[in-house]
């Protein structure tokens, strides 16, 4: 899948078969909407491409109002959406930065200098909450009245659901808040993931003889935080099973060398001889996310969170030996 940020490259076709949205988690209802792109793209004789943008809309929103209680929480981070729309099989991506300016365009200006000018679009897909343009005043019925007269055509796709509920990306967050990650799973047709490079932290877990595998999460509000059992991909043939703490580790001080940044912090309960000591730095692993143990946890002391990790340890393990 090629990336483009933005729409002014010469690599990117001017022609296409486009869906639009934040693909945040890109859950199942995405999947369905992308695999029909892709047919309708293929008959077309075109690339399929999604149109996605960062920051989200509502972070944007958010920041100019000083209410960041109105930014959503994140599922993924871009890297993750753009791994997963790829393997969605999307020929094309393109990242449209969300401003000021984005944010001013009529419905019809929207339409004009991106769907039109800036994509070529030939077919467009959008769901059936579909809204766009300054103070979201486009809809559905204006995308297809305008594509009807400058020569695209508009499809809409219904909501996606599951045991009867509706697929969505609030739904995923929900259920991540909840800790329901089989939940999680059903909704994604997954499990919950998040992938990166190992990077550098205090070494505290090394110290206490809990060595940890550390990426950053990069956005500061994460839809899931707490104690999992996970998978860690990436490093061996077969994935190692660990247990990992994913948000800002009240128990530490937060000016320690990731500032108080959102972290995922695995360890591994089996560390494969080959990697040794620095065999993670820099490598990109990806961690699944199966079971919440408990949400974090603030410990008196170094000595309470050594018993901490060693009992999130065994009951990582005991979880683990019925189902794996």
């Amino acid at each position: 899948m090629k990336v483009f940020r933005g729409f002014h490259h010469p690599g990117l076709n001017q022609a296409c078969a486009l869906t639009i949205g934040n693909f945040d988690g890109v859950h199942r209802g995405h999947q369905a909407m992308l695999a029909l792109l892709n047919s309708e793209a293929q008959q077309r004789g075109v690339p399929s491409c999604a149109l996605t943008f960062e920051p989200h809309p509502r972070d944007h929103f958010a920041a100019i109002r000083q209410q960041p209680e109105l930014a959503p929480a994140r599922i993924g981070t871009l890297r993750d959406k753009l791994l997963d729309l790829a393997q969605c099989n999307v020929d094309q991506a393109v990242v449209l930065p969300f401003d000021r300016r984005l944010a001013a365009l009529s419905p019809q200006a929207f339409i004009d200098e991106v769907l039109v000018h800036g994509l070529g679009a030939k077919y467009v897909l959008v769901g059936d909450d579909f809204r766009f343009g300054a103070q979201r005043a486009g809809d559905y019925a204006l995308l297809d009245a305008v594509g009807t007269a400058q020569g695209f055509d508009v499809a809409r796709m219904n909501s996606y659901e599951v045991h009867g509920l509706r697929v969505s990306s609030s739904a995923v967050r929900h259920a991540l808040s909840e800790g329901r990650m089989e939940d999680v799973a059903r909704l994604l047709g997954r499990h919950y993931r998040i992938s990166g490079h190992v990077v550098h932290g205090r070494k505290l877990g090394r110290e206490l003889g809990f060595r940890t595998l550390n990426l950053r999460f990069a956005h500061w509000k994460p839809a899931a935080s707490g104690i999992f059992v996970v998978l860690v991909h990436g490093l061996t043939p077969t994935p190692l099973p660990g247990v990992a703490n994913m948000g800002i580790r009240p128990s530490l001080d937060p000016n320690d060398v990731n500032g108080g940044r959102v972290l995922l912090e695995t360890h591994c309960l089996q560390w494969s001889d080959t990697l040794r000591d620095e065999g993670a730095y820099g490598k990109i692993i990806r961690v699944e996310l199966l079971h919440k143990l408990h949400d974090e946890l603030k410990y008196d002391g170094l000595d309470a969170l050594t018993r901490g990790i060693r009992q999130d340890c065994d009951d990582a393990r005991a979880w683990l030996a019925t189902r794996i």
